[in-house]
Order: structure tokens, then C-alpha cells, then sequence
């Protein structure tokens, strides 16, 4: 008879297996080496992010006059004079326009002073926007760091929060939360129970964008849903600020200085979120237009409306200006995407802004290089593509900026 050779399967020993914190300690920190050393490759360590000049005919378009209007101001020696290249294009640099529009906000010419410079007036409150969603992916940090830069670039003094431990808005706005942000310098500082608590002033950060502030995130933030549990059992006793009090009290610190704020919250609902969402004034839901997202939206509306119907009982504050579902990612060629849009625009009618930010390879371009759409400049791709994404991501953010008009009472 013939041998039959029968292979038995060995069970390895599972004492032999490696901890699954040590793997996966070991990958987090290669992967973070690896985009450290991209980042230096991009951006040079002792270098620091700087906005693109824009063209006289972009600064135009910014202030709201004609280029022939800048010309003259030029000539007459009137404003910050811009640079000139070799081939006699005019640049100007955002705190360049940003001064034009101060000049000419004391002479308007006809046109009122607050069409230049749209600085709230006193009796306007501040605008708090909370850009929120529980699933990742639906381009809630995009959205939140073009909807700052598009505010900054229109005169408004913006502050930008990073309520995401994952700090992708602060990675985009030029802060690496690896290297450049230590302890006690997030949001956190300001909101913490203990003695190490600090203003927010503190740990507001300027940016490359003129106007455009940033309170930058990291994995500190986690701090709070875990010490917030410890604090409940003891706030009857000690008085201590409830936490969904907490960031806007922190806020309430800097409001002089800011019209908007736009707060980046995580994709969870945990005490960070909550009281993200009781410091705001208006809350934008970023939505992909697949039903497999908009079941999970329907789970964290529902799971919101719960969460926040206890803090009201608690004595927060939950008047909106407004709140609508912004469609991201939008691909209008797509039938399912579109039937999945116009059901929510039938579900919601008004409450879903007319224009959708459509999906655009310029964006993941601009991303790649940890950019916006606004810092990359046109000649860097495609101009098609860019033309198209700029006219999408200009719609979405002037709507937006409609409503915080609209809740000043200037519209």
C-alpha cells in the first residue's frame, strides 16, 4: 500500500503572538516618521506656511472694485503698493487687501463702509458654526477649512477650531499635531477642570491666513470625555461649570476679537461634540449623498436630538440661527447619488443649501500637499478641473455666508 500523507494543521501558540498595542504602536509610528519626513520634504522644518499672492484681477474680485480701481490706487501711491514681476503682473498679499479694504472703508464712494470691511457691528452677536457629522469620510474637516479660509478671504476675522483629536483642520491650516503642538495647547487648556486650566487666548494661534486665527487639536482632546464623567459625580458639590458650558464660556473670552467662529467637531457624539454644539449658534451637517450615509446620519440626528434634549433639561442654550445638511462629494452624473439628493431635498426642502460641493480631483490634488483649493492657485492643475471646483466650492460658501448675513439682519 501506498504512504498517504496527511499534513495536520498547527495551532500557533498563542503566548507567541505579539500584543495588538505593540503592532499597532509600532505602524502608528512608522506611519507618522514617514509623513513627518514627507511634510519636511513639502515644507522645510524651520520654514513656515505662507499663502500664495494673488493677481490684481483676483484682488479685485476680493475688495469688490475693478482692477482698474486698484491700478489708479497703485499709481496714486495710495494703500500698500503690490508686487510687481518681470512681466508687470501685480500681486498683492491677503494683508495687502485686507489694508485696501480698510482705506477704502473711510472713503467708500458711494458704497457703505461695511461693504469693504464686514466686520460685525455691536449689536450683532458672534457667529458660532459647528460643522458636524458622526460619520467620517463626509468631508466635514474639507469643508470646515475652506468654509474659514473663504471668510478670512472675504474680510471677516475668523477663528478656526479644532474639536477633532485626529487635528486633520490643523494639519491643513499648518500645524502638525505630532511636532508643533505640546501639551495643555488645544482647546482642552481652556475647557479642563483642573488647576492647569489657561485662556483660550492662550493657545490661539495666528496662521498664514490674514485673519484667519486657529486653535489647533491633537490627541489631548480625549482628555476631556474622559475626566468630564469624573467631574459630573462632583459638580453639585464643588459648582464647578457644567461641561456643555464650557467652550462657550471659553469663547466668551475671545468674542470681541472674532465675527465667526467654525468649530470642526469629531465623528462621534461624546462630551466634546455636545459641547461643541452648545457653544454654536448654527450647525452645518455634512452629508455623502449615498443611503448607506444617510442611514447613519438618521442614527446621529436621532442620537443628537436624545443627547441634547438632556442638556437642555440642564439649563443649555440651544437657539440656532440656522442648521442645514450640506451635500459633499456630490458627483451630479451619479443616478443613485442624485435620487439619494433629491430625497433629502423632499424630506428637508430648505433646510438642505441649494448648492452641493461637488466631488473634484482639484481637491484631492490640493489635499495631497496639505492644501486647500484657495492656497494651491489655478496654474498648479488642471484649469478645467479647478475652474469647476472653484465655482462649486464659491457657491456653497457664499450661501453659508448669506446666512450669517441673514441672522445679523443685513439681509
Amino acid at each position: 500500500m501506498r504512504d498517504i500523507n496527511v499534513s495536520v494543521a498547527v495551532q500557533p501558540t498563542r503566548e507567541l503572538l505579539p500584543n495588538v498595542d505593540e503592532t499597532i504602536g509600532n505602524q502608528a509610528e512608522l506611519l507618522s516618521t514617514h509623513l513627518q519626513s514627507m511634510s519636511e520634504a513639502l515644507f522645510a522644518p524651520d520654514t513656515l506656511k505662507v499663502l500664495r499672492r494673488f493677481t490684481s484681477g483676483e484682488a479685485a474680485r476680493l475688495i469688490g472694485v475693478s482692477d482698474s480701481t486698484l491700478r489708479k490706487m497703485t499709481l496714486a501711491g495710495e494703500g500698500p503698493q503690490p508686487e510687481t514681476t518681470s512681466n508687470g503682473r501685480r500681486l498683492y498679499t491677503l494683508a495687502d487687501i485686507n489694508e485696501i479694504r480698510k482705506l477704502l472703508s473711510h472713503s467708500p464712494r458711494g458704497r457703505e463702509a461695511i461693504d469693504f470691511v464686514p466686520h460685525r457691528r455691536p449689536d450683532e452677536h458672534l457667529q458660532v458654526l459647528a460643522v458636524t457629522n458622526f460619520k467620517g469620510g463626509s468631508g466635514k474637516t474639507t469643508t470646515s477649512a475652506h468654509l474659514a479660509q473663504h471668510l478670512a478671504l472675504q474680510g471677516y476675522r475668523v477663528l478656526a477650531i479644532d474639536l477633532d483629536p485626529q487635528a486633520s483642520l490643523s494639519a491643513l491650516l499648518g500645524v502638525l499635531p505630532e511636532v508643533d503642538v505640546v501639551s495643555n495647547q488645544t482647546l482642552y487648556a481652556a475647557i479642563r477642570y483642573d488647576d492647569n486650566k489657561r485662556p483660550l487666548s492662550d493657545v490661539i494661534r495666528r496662521t498664514y491666513f490674514d485673519g484667519l486665527d486657529l486653535v489647533p487639536g491633537n490627541l489631548e482632546l480625549m482628555e476631556f470625555e474622559h475626566t468630564t464623567p469624573k467631574a459630573l459625580t462632583t459638580v453639585g458639590r464643588t459648582g464647578e461649570m457644567l461641561f456643555f458650558a464650557r467652550v462657550a464660556a471659553a469663547l466668551d473670552d475671545v468674542a470681541d476679537k472674532y465675527d465667526v467662529v467654525v468649530i470642526d467637531c469629531p465623528p462621534q457624539l461624546g462630551f466634546l461634540t455636545l459641547s461643541g454644539l452648545c457653544a454654536a449658534t448654527a450647525m452645518i451637517v455634512t452629508v455623502h449623498p449615498q443611503m448607506l450615509d444617510v442611514s447613519s446620519m438618521s442614527q446621529f440626528l436621532l442620537m443628537t436630538r436624545d443627547l441634547l434634549g438632556v442638556v437642555r433639561d440642564a439649563g443649555g442654550e440651544l437657539k440656532y440661527d440656522f442648521v442645514r445638511y450640506l451635500l459633499t462629494r456630490f458627483e451630479p452624473q451619479d443616478a443613485p447619488q442624485t435620487k439619494v439628493a433629491a430625497l433629502l431635498r423632499n424630506l428637508f426642502d430648505d433646510f438642505v443649501l441649494t448648492n452641493p460641493m461637488v466631488k473634484s480631483a482639484a481637491i484631492s490634488d490640493a489635499g495631497l500637499t496639505k492644501q486647500t483649493l484657495y492656497e494651491i492657485g489655478r496654474e498648479n492643475l488642471t484649469r478645467a478641473t479647478y475652474d469647476r471646483a472653484m465655482e462649486s466650492l464659491n457657491a456653497v460658501n457664499t450661501e453659508i455666508e448669506g446666512l450669517i448675513k441673514k441672522a445679523w439682519g443685513r439681509q
